[in-house]
């Protein structure tokens, strides 16, 4: 938006006492619809997108027609509100949910909006600014910081390749991390029939084997659980507020995950073949694994999409 799209859009705005707003906003998508994102008129010459929201009361569909802009290849949109002290009502939606669509006119995709804090959206301003002076305007009428928001594109564009996300890389670890567990389950299962290892008799005994085996597991659950609680859950909730709940909901299952991986490595440490009750040491295997792949899916349903559409997997492992 230039000074001078700023300017007219002001003394539009001027006119509009007794007109349905909501019936002009319908006619402008009506017609940026009809001519694939051409205007004409006062719009004329402008960059805009039709941003398709879940109301955050009635959760219904709400369309609004914004300004657009790109940085980076992803699609940017100001909740300027033309300088209105209050944040648009679109901008209350995406708090609660972040899904949405983006129609260019050209182009139609599902993103997830994110709203970057601090210095984040402070840089993200100026660039904003820089590209269309006339927000510059909005904010100097009123004292709340403009929302800058970040649509992240959730899938790949049209004719490309689809990325692997850091989402689809977490899910590849949950799938390690249940398979190890199958392991120890099944080494308690011989262990209660009392078995030894009947092909390989030089290996270590095993009660040494699922020591071992422990060991590694609860150490890479540890480390995964740690690097979520330290840097995954913290950004996630700063750029998708309406993800916090759910992520602090999913930091208390890691202290509770965390106190049974304790009572079992104790159970392993201090198994004695022949005096230690191998069935109990399966009960409480049991009961992690549960707790685990509930954890899991809830995770994995919560915020793959999100990291999907923010980061590529690491380049190793």
């Amino acid at each position: 938006m230039s000074k001078e799209q700023a300017e007219a859009w002001e003394a539009r705005t001027e006119t509009w006492a007794g007109v349905d707003v909501n019936e002009f906003q319908r006619q402008v998508i009506s017609e940026f619809r009809a001519n694939s994102g051409k205007m004409s008129g006062m719009f004329e010459g402008w960059k805009l997108a039709v941003l398709t929201t879940v109301g955050a009361r009635s959760g219904l569909h709400r369309e609004s027609i914004l300004g657009y802009l790109e940085f980076d290849g992803k699609g940017i949109v100001v909740a300027s509100a033309n300088g209105a002290d209050k944040h648009p009502a679109w901008y209350h939606n995406i708090r609660r949910n972040p899904i949405v669509t983006v129609e260019t006119g050209t182009d139609t995709y599902r993103a997830i909006a994110a709203t970057p804090p601090g210095r984040e959206r402070d840089t993200l301003f100026d660039r904003v600014i820089a590209e269309a002076p006339g927000y510059a305007g909005h904010q100097a009428r009123t004292t709340r910081a403009i929302p800058v928001v970040v649509l992240h594109r959730i899938g790949p564009r049209p004719g490309e390749e689809r990325v692997k996300g850091i989402g689809d890389w977490i899910v590849e670890v949950h799938d390690w991390l249940r398979q190890e567990l199958r392991t120890l389950r099944t080494q308690a299962d011989r262990m209660i029939e009392g078995g030894t290892d009947p092909i390989d008799r030089t290996r270590p005994d095993l009660a040494q084997q699922m020591r071992a085996h422990c060991r590694d597991f609860c150490g890479a659950l540890t480390k995964h659980h740690g690097g979520e609680d330290m840097a995954v859950f913290p950004m996630l909730a700063k750029q998708f507020p309406a993800l916090a709940p759910a992520l602090a909901q999913l930091g208390e299952e890691h202290t509770v995950v965390a106190r049974l991986q304790d009572d079992i490595q104790r159970l392993v440490d201090g198994f004695v073949p022949g005096e230690t009750d191998p069935v109990r040491l399966r009960a409480d295997l049991e009961q992690l694994a549960e707790r685990l792949e509930s954890h899991f899916g809830y995770e994995e349903e919560t915020i793959v999409t999100a990291l999907n559409a923010t980061a590529p997997a690491p380049g190793f492992g």
